[in-house]
This record gives C-alpha cells, structure tokens and sequence, in this order.
C-alpha cells in the first residue's frame, strides 16, 4: 500500500467531529451496549453539546447516560431492555418524560436483554429476523410491535419472530486502536460485536490509539474490525462513571451524586450545565471531576492474561 493510501484510510477524528459527521438529527443511535461497563458517556456527552434532537436510543442497559440524554432532549425513541439507575433504582428523566411529557413525549419499544439482542444479531448477520422461544406468554409481546409470535416451519411449535435493528450508527468504546479503527476490546462485550455489524456508521471512542502492530499482535482480541469503522477517537476516561476493564474502576459515588442531584427537572437542569453543557469536552469533565476522584479510580490490582504465542 502507498503512503498516499494509506494516509487515507486513517480515521481519527475528534469526538466532536465524529459526532457532527455520523450522527444527525432524527438518527437511530445504538450505545451502552457492553451492559454495564464501557458505556460511551463522553459520546453521549458531546450529543447534548451538539444539541442533537429527535435521536432513537438503541441499547439493552445504558445505565444514567440514556436519562441524561432524554432529560436534555435529544431523544424521540427509546429501544431499549431498561432506563435507570442501575446502582440507585429510578431514572428521573426518563420517569419524567413518561409520566409528565418532560421535556417532551419519549416513544418507547420495550425488549428483554435477549431479544434486543438477538435484534441486533439479526441486523448483524443481514436477515430480517430471528425466532426465539423466549417472550411466549408474556405482555412485552403486546407491548412491542417488533415482535410477533408465529407457527414455526418443519415443527409447527409457537415461537417468535425478532425484528432485525439496523441502527444508523453504533458508538462503541474500547480500550486501545489503532489509527485505521481496528479495536480490542476485552471483559463484557455484550451486544457491541454484533451492533457494531448492523450499523450503517461506527464511532469507536477508545482509551488509546495505539500502533497497527500493537493490535495485530492479538487478533483474537480485536472485536472491532477496522474496516467497518468510520471514525475512531481517542478520549481517555471516556466511559467514566462506568468502568473499563483494565483501565479503572467504576465511579459508585458519581451514580449515588446523579441520582441524589437530579430529583427534580431544576436538579437535572443545574447537573447537566455542571457536568455537560458547562464543560467543553471531555479533558474539562476531567479537571471538574479532579484528578484526585480520577486518580482514585485506576486499576488497583491488575490481572494480566497468560501469554500467547501465535508463531507459525
């Protein structure tokens, strides 16, 4: 390959400009898909900032991020298993937003952490849907018009028929990349490989960017192929409250803090011009959070894999 082409196929980028590039308004947004850990706040972060609106939420459990997003407006749709506080319980916003149309109605289509993702497994693998046996006898049945039941072929059993989700771009955070968006990721991957396969647009936030050589020393590891990805950029702490294996722990207090600081529609509104609309971008979270709280949370007793020889 030239220099000339190979200059050409790096995709770094800055979170801000991959965000104005690959998420519009009125896009279907796939995130928090790790369940509970590497949860792309940043990104999430800089949406608010951009003052995105009428965004689908596609995510099995966003934790606070997706409350934060729907109490700051950017969202119409919500496709997801569950929205709260998974340290605290209830999820303000999005109780508001249900309850009181604050700050305005939020459509929502209800799944089960398996059928969001066998959802997206589908979009993945290019078929309109998967069936399942899981859901029979259920109300999320009624509740979601992306699944139906049916009689199966060949054994005329009642199963039920998942929707494939194709969002238009899945943001997904990994620990290291390199500059052509080729990512590891390691720990809980969740539904990430398979959203990452069904979206039309990826942005990988990543811890580091590291060299090509560094990635292909393990291709085991890289979850995150290069060549489907449009834009990679490195923001360190860019999961922060949620943990990233390897790299630090997650921030119990922060959750305790949102959920104790965002009761009411005026909590919310001073939280989110601290935290989000107040700070520039990631680096100035970071200095508002202290770099004693953040130092606080790194890797306290690592557990290193055993080594791998992939000689030939």
């Amino acid at each position: 390959m030239s220099k000339a082409s190979d200059k050409k196929a790096e995709k770094v980028t800055t979170l801000a400009d991959a965000i104005a590039r690959f998420v519009p308004d009125g896009a279907s947004v796939a995130m928090g898909l790790c369940l509970e850990s590497m949860i792309p706040f940043a990104a999430g972060h800089e949406i608010i900032r951009q003052g995105k609106r009428d965004l689908t939420l596609v995510g099995p459990i966003s934790d606070i991020l997706f409350d934060q997003m729907i109490g700051a407006g950017v969202a119409r749709k919500v496709v997801a298993a569950w929205v709260g506080n998974v340290m605290m319980g209830s999820a303000y916003n999005f109780r508001r937003a249900m309850e009181d149309k604050i700050p305005h109605p939020v459509e929502v289509i209800n799944h089960s952490n398996f059928t969001i993702a066998l959802a997206l497994h589908a979009g993945a693998l290019g078929v309109p849907f998967l069936p399942t046996y899981t859901s029979i006898g259920s109300d999320i049945l009624a509740r979601n018009p992306d699944l139906t039941e049916f009689t199966a072929p060949f054994t005329d059993e009642k199963m039920v028929a998942v929707r494939a989700l194709t969002p238009d771009v899945t943001i997904i955070q990994a620990q290291r990349a390199d500059v052509y968006g080729n990512a590891h990721i390691w720990g809980n991957l969740g539904s990430g490989p398979d959203a990452v396969r069904a979206a039309k647009h990826v942005i990988v936030v990543t811890e580091e960017i590291v060299g090509p050589k560094v990635i292909s020393s393990d291709p085991n590891r890289t979850v995150v192929p290069g060549f489907l990805v449009s834009a990679v950029c490195e923001v360190p702490h860019g999961a922060h409250p949620s943990p990233i294996q390897g790299y630090y722990n997650r921030d119990d207090n922060y959750y305790a803090e949102y959920h104790k600081g965002t009761k009411t529609r005026a909590d919310f509104e001073s939280w989110l011009a601290r935290w989000v609309t107040g700070v520039k971008d990631r680096a100035a979270f970071l200095e508002t959070l202290g770099a004693e709280r953040v130092a606080g949370l790194a890797v306290k007793k690592p557990a290193y894999a055993a080594k791998t020889d992939f000689g030939h």
